[in-house]
């Protein structure tokens, strides 16, 4: 979270306005005209809700602003410009205080598949919709709390939680199955596609074991977390999260279901 990036976070004026030009509400507009059609019946309708609250359209790239609004009447959010990448410090204290971090630059045309760092589409329109939600709210305020006061070590374990759930997780619905509520997968058609596969190995959520499960964040995920209910995070905010993060230390991790790279697996 805190290595070099080739990107620089646009900054707003004295107004909060970013001013993009229109080779980037071009970028934005096929993102997203890409991925809204692909969605129906893979998103979580809790996901659908929430964009439809954002009222986003693939004519520009939203202001923050008129995110915050929503947010602010929905669950008390709001949203946070930041550089491209962030220190966990910076990233736990925002979540913690109810701000979600958005890195305000767009990628280009070149990295138009695929972007290792978090740009705007994927922060916006993967994430946004789903902090409209009590539920999904609730949980990553939470997980704020804890990391700010976590060790560095237990950090590297909480990190497995927020990506197998707010970025990967995938949630059982009752009338057609497995549906997709992790935003690295919402704002990813690839991905999207791939998850709701018989390809990768889908396992209901244990505490611990999520903990316990190594990932790489350059590959399809070979491994994803389903949820029984979208309340279940509400439970799961709940639970004693440290108390399995010390477990989970003590136990180790699990084999790996990927190549290993010590540069690129956590």
């Amino acid at each position: 979270m805190s290595k070099a990036s080739q990107y620089q976070a646009r900054q707003p004026d004295e107004n909060g306005h970013i001013e993009y030009s229109d080779a980037e509400h071009l970028v934005w507009h096929k993102l997203y005209a890409r991925q809204i059609d692909n969605l129906p019946g893979k998103a979580c309708t809790q996901y659908l809700d929430g964009l439809q609250q954002l009222n986003m359209t693939a004519d520009r790239i939203p202001q923050l602003a008129e995110i915050d609004a929503v947010l602010k009447v929905t669950t008390g959010w709001r949203t946070e410009p930041v550089p491209a990448l962030i220190s966990f410090e910076r990233f736990f204290d925002l979540l913690a205080n109810k701000a979600f971090p958005v890195a305000t630059f767009i990628r280009t045309e070149q990295d138009f598949d695929y972007l290792q760092e978090p740009d705007i589409f994927h922060e916006i329109f993967g994430h946004c919709p789903l902090l409209t939600n009590p539920a999904f709210a609730y949980f990553t305020e939470t997980y704020g709390k804890l990391g700010v006061n976590a060790s560095p070590q237990e950090r590297v374990y909480l990190a497995r939680l927020y990506w197998f759930t707010v970025e990967f997780g995938l949630l059982k619905a009752p009338d057609h199955g497995l549906s997709i509520y992790g935003g690295g997968i919402l704002s990813s058609p690839g991905e999207t596609n791939y998850a709701l596969s018989d390809q990768p190995q889908v396992k209901d959520f244990d505490l611990v074991d999520v903990l316990r499960t190594p990932y790489r964040i350059d590959i399809m995920q070979p491994l994803y977390f389903s949820l029984e209910n979208f309340e279940q995070l509400f439970e799961i905010a709940n639970m004693d999260i440290m108390a399995a993060v010390r477990e989970a230390m003590r136990l180790g991790l699990h084999q790996p279901l990927f190549d290993t790279n010590q540069d690129k697996a956590s």
